[in-house]
């Protein structure tokens, strides 16, 4: 344990022997269960949390040094975390004792507790929020994202002035001079000494301070400091508390890179030894004090174990009983209109918002009396998912949306145009090009109860996010026990036109991940029906769109795209087009090019294709492909994305396993060729097109009379594709 840390217990935990403190939980900390006493309240002081009003401490029978105002340790307690006359010293953490919880990769934590204070500033509520964290993980992307994300200049200027100021938040550096094994003096990093990366990012360096971590003293008067200029709207802090690591990073550190003699010499300085020290000199105790304290300290630790052992107090999952037990942790399924009650801070009526009263005077079909509408008149994808996002603005007042040029700008695709006529700075704002935070930032956000839309601007930047959106959005739902609620939904932009780098779709990615909802509506009744459904819900979910479908118009729903709000449940597939041949199931745009084939197979070979568009990827009810499989016989499943690896062959595996007493021959999948993507010019030989789907059902599923194949999908063909890696 970091002397820092052993810092914080021993004022805790000798303090509270001294003054025999109670710290009564508030309702949110409930549910810690048994054993919760002072030292696990100091122990969770290692990861994010934040501070929150809670009832007075209990003070009893303590000694009359304690009760002279005039002590130091008193003054600290009273001053460090005092609000309004009350101490914030609840944990908001949540804990279930059956499911063990672990983890690591620090550094998002630090973008994690930057949401978290974007909650707290946009809810105005009391309290600050602290991010601990190595000096190892300022090697690390996201920290500094999460350092510029909290002190970014619009906050000061910008925002409405209820709101001005930098982020409540702490960023509280362990500086215990090792990453892992590598020294970060000296042989890592590059800045000296940690408390100078403050003045690379505001000229007022961050109000960082290097602190004396294994004096108690010294770390209670630099937080009483920075606690006052956080509530002076001043934040956020950049603390460089300097400790030394003890012990080893893991159980398997045999601490090769440093030696004896440099350990020894530290456990010299162990902050536990030294107060002690100066608790006698200060005549605060003596030294039988302080010998009872740590047998009573011992006492309740060996208690706390004993307790968290028994299995009548601290139940585990029993996976032989209920095999499936983590299952229920996955997703909440929740339906939550608001995450708050109160009225949502906007600037102007919904009726008076220029984009929505433009959208009032589309017509809401493509097709209207027989009739083509004008793409100029058309109500499209790019309308639908605004009028649920603006919807939603009007009923939850912890709705928050931001990421690349989304405000005036309205995101780079136009779907937030018109947006910021209504809704203020606070609400909808210009995130720096930095995903990692931005995806991170939604996760602390969802964490303390808030709602967000969050953008990356292209599928291809998941891969900048990818710790934030695999490892946290998607799991922290399932490693609280379901405890917590992610409430958040990130839109992700596939491209095309735009080259290797920009025009991937990886929707295989997010879906390979438990944890996360993802969907792809590629119609604007859709769009609209299943972005009110993400945000209404309380899980995670990616929300695909692809960008040259924008402005596409309703084609299938011939009565137009209702105006009121309406959900689409995840998981269910549409029939856009019934058929009794063949099957065909999409993800995404290839719906379209799907239905061409269809027109194709009908006029030419008197062919009747069923398509099917599956919406939604995960979760995917199978039932009415099944059913439509059970019928035809055959099946064909494309997507925009590389074929290897795709979530169609996923499908298609499943398809093959239930259907094979109704299939006539194995399900067919179509996708792009396993090559970088190519310059627009060459788009039509690397994506599926509608010759592809005649092509592959030709060579694969049943030969059609006096066709000549355009392209090449026999069984050579694929073996030798497959020799090559391509």
């Amino acid at each position: 344990m970091e002397p820092f840390c052993r810092c914080f217990i021993s004022i805790l935990s000798i303090a509270s022997s001294l003054m025999q403190l109670t710290v009564r939980a508030p309702a949110s900390t409930s549910n810690l269960g048994p054993g919760f006493d002072i030292f696990g309240l100091a122990l969770s002081l290692y990861s994010v949390f934040t501070f929150e009003r809670a009832e007075a401490l209990q003070i009893s029978g303590c000694p009359e040094a304690f009760q002279n105002e005039d002590n130091l340790v008193l003054q600290g307690f009273r001053e460090v975390f005092r609000e309004a006359g009350q101490t914030p010293f609840s944990v908001k953490l949540h804990i279930d004792a059956e499911v063990p919880v672990a983890r690591g990769l620090g550094s998002s934590s630090t973008c994690i507790a930057a949401g978290a204070a974007l909650y707290k500033k946009n809810m105005k509520a009391p309290g600050v929020v602290i991010a601990n964290g190595g000096d190892g993980s300022l090697g690390c992307g996201p920290v500094w994202e999460a350092l510029n994300f909290s002190a970014m200049d619009q906050l000061k200027t910008l925002w409405p002035d209820e709101y001005k100021g930098g982020l409540p938040v702490i960023f509280n550096f362990m500086d215990n001079g090792y990453g892992m094994g590598g020294r970060t003096n000296g042989e890592t990093m590059a800045y000296g000494q940690l408390a100078r990366v403050g003045a690379g990012i505001t000229e007022n360096q961050m109000n960082a301070e290097r602190v004396d971590g294994v004096n108690p003293l010294a770390v209670i008067d630099a937080y009483r400091r920075k606690l006052q200029l956080i509530k002076e709207n001043k934040g956020p802090v950049l603390l460089d508390v300097l400790t030394y690591r003890l012990g080893g990073h893991s159980t398997s550190d045999q601490n090769a890179y440093r030696s004896k003699e440099e350990i020894e010499s530290w456990e010299q300085n162990d902050c536990i030894l030294l107060f002690r020290k100066q608790l006698i000199e200060a005549g605060v105790a003596t030294d039988a004090d302080i010998d009872k304290i740590n047998e009573d300290i011992k006492a309740r630790i060996t208690e706390v174990m004993k307790l968290s052992k028994d299995l009548e107090i601290s139940p585990r999952l029993d996976f032989i009983k209920d095999p499936d037990a983590i299952s229920r942790f996955t997703f909440n399924n929740g339906h939550q209109v608001s995450m708050a009650q109160g009225t949502p801070f906007v600037l102007t009526p919904k009726s008076e918002n220029p984009r929505v009263q433009k959208i009032a005077k589309k017509e809401r079909a493509a097709v209207v009396d027989g009739k083509p509408v004008s793409k100029l008149k058309q109500y499209t994808i790019r309308d639908a998912i605004f009028e649920a996002i603006i919807d939603k603005y009007y009923e939850d007042p912890t709705l928050v949306s931001y990421g690349e040029d989304v405000r005036e700008w309205g995101g780079a695709f136009g779907v937030y145009q018109g947006l910021s006529d209504s809704i203020p700075f606070n609400r909808l704002f210009n995130s720096p090009i930095s995903e990692s935070c931005i995806v991170a930032s939604a996760v602390g956000y969802g964490m303390c109860g808030g709602r967000s839309v969050t953008e990356l601007m292209y599928c291809d930047f998941m891969g900048r996010a990818g710790d934030e959106i695999f490892n946290q959005m998607a799991k922290w739902q399932a490693m609280s026990a379901g405890q917590l609620k992610l409430p958040m939904v990130l839109r992700v932009s596939v491209g095309r036109k735009y080259g290797a780098q920009h025009s991937q779709d990886w929707t295989a990615l997010p879906a390979h991940v438990p944890g996360l909802k993802v969907v792809y509506p590629i119609t604007p009744y859709d769009a609209k029906g299943m972005m009110t459904t993400a945000l209404n819900g309380t899980d995670p979910v990616i929300f695909m769109e692809s960008q040259p479908m924008y402005d596409k118009g309703e084609e299938f729903h011939l009565e137009g795209v209702p105006t009121e709000s309406y959900e689409i449940p995840f998981g269910e597939p549409d029939i856009k087009r019934q058929g009794k041949d063949i099957t065909i199931l999409t993800i995404g745009p290839t719906l379209y090019k799907a239905l061409k084939a269809a027109d194709i197979l009908k006029e030419q070979f008197g062919l009747e294709a069923e398509v099917i568009d599956a919406r939604s990827v995960v979760p995917f009810n199978y039932e009415k492909v099944l059913a439509s499989v059970k019928k035809t016989g055959r099946i064909i499943l494309a997507s925009d994305a590389c074929v290897r690896g795709s979530i169609i062959n996923d499908m298609a595996t499943h398809i093959n396993e239930l259907a094979f007493d109704d299939l006539d021959a194995p399900a067919v999948v179509l996708g792009a060729r396993n090559w970088i993507t190519p310059c627009p010019e060459m788009e039509e030989q690397f994506f599926p097109n509608e010759h592809w789907f005649i092509d592959a059902i030709h060579e694969k599923l049943m030969p059609l009379p006096g066709y000549t194949p355009k392209s090449n999908f026999t069984r050579e063909e694929e073996l030798r594709i497959e020799r090559l890696g391509l």
